[in-house]
């Protein structure tokens, strides 16, 4: 995880926020969702697809990219195909952890002192997915971000942060997670949307029985898993890496095998300085 880059690894600037808050943030090409059990009305995308990621803002793609990724607050790109952000296991920072200590306090993980376990690297409160109830509770929340994807026009869904166990202080588990995951992907089928799993390679045995369609994943380049992701969903992987020199290394081994984006880890909008895009 490194924005969720939010930025990205799990997280960026143009993250959403909740829905029911007045400060909230949140076809080409494609196959049908047969292959591995997906509703036939679910529609994957192609595989190699040039792609998009665009979580610090939305702006027009570059003439190649058949594929795009936004903050669910954005609007999809027509003709393209278009995965919709949402942080599923994570809070985003700022106003909206005051949102969830007015709203939902209940359902933040907390340590046995009462203390809000933390995301340090983006400053983002975990989602307490431990129970039953508290996952069913939840998906009253992320449920209608999912909806609202759908309703968008959006293809896919992108639930970041399914590796927040790992920083739990093993308040949560892989179990956990994946069985959140699970409500998420029965949520997105039902609304005709396919779901990418987001990095995290300890869940990558789990995927059929969660329901993932495809991967979006960060820096599969630097961390050596590109062939892991690529074994399990064959080319439907998007990969982003953030440093020109993994770019160049994961293109040289995988760019006919997967789609690779070279990115700025804040995912800025071109016009920044910081603003990098390249694809293979």
């Amino acid at each position: 995880m490194v924005l969720t880059a939010a930025l990205v690894t799990a997280c960026s600037s143009g993250k959403s926020q909740q829905d029911d808050d007045p400060r909230k943030s949140g076809r080409p090409g494609t196959t049908t969702g047969t292959e591995t059990g997906a509703p036939a009305n679910v529609r994957k995308p192609g595989a190699n697809m040039a792609f998009d990621y665009q979580l610090g803002g939305a702006y027009p793609p570059p003439g190649p990219v058949r594929a795009v990724s936004r903050d669910r607050e954005a609007k999809p790109v027509k003709g393209l195909y278009n995965i919709c952000y949402i942080n599923a296991f994570q809070s985003q920072p700022g106003e909206a952890i005051t949102w969830w200590k007015k709203h939902h306090k209940n359902l933040l993980l907390k340590s046995d002192d009462g203390d809000l376990i933390i995301d340090e690297d983006w400053d983002e409160p975990l989602l307490d997915i431990s129970t039953p109830a508290k996952r069913e509770a939840l998906m009253n929340i992320v449920g209608p971000w999912i909806d609202g994807c759908a309703a968008a026009g959006y293809d896919a869904v992108e639930p970041d942060n399914l590796d927040s166990y790992a920083r739990s202080d093993d308040k949560l588990t892989p179990e956990h997670a994946t069985a959140f995951a699970r409500l998420l992907a029965t949520r997105a089928h039902q609304r005709h949307l396919a779901i990418a799993q987001k990095n995290t390679t300890d869940l990558l045995p789990q995927r059929a029985r969660i329901g993932f369609d495809f991967a979006v994943v960060e820096e599969c380049g630097r961390y050596k898993e590109c062939s892991d992701f690529r074994d399990a969903y064959g080319g439907r992987v998007f990969d982003i890496e953030y440093a020109k020199k993994d770019f160049t290394a994961a293109c040289r081994s995988w760019g006919k095998k997967m789609s690779i984006t070279l990115r700025d880890r804040d995912v800025s909008r071109p016009g920044s300085d910081s603003y990098v895009y390249q694809s293979c």
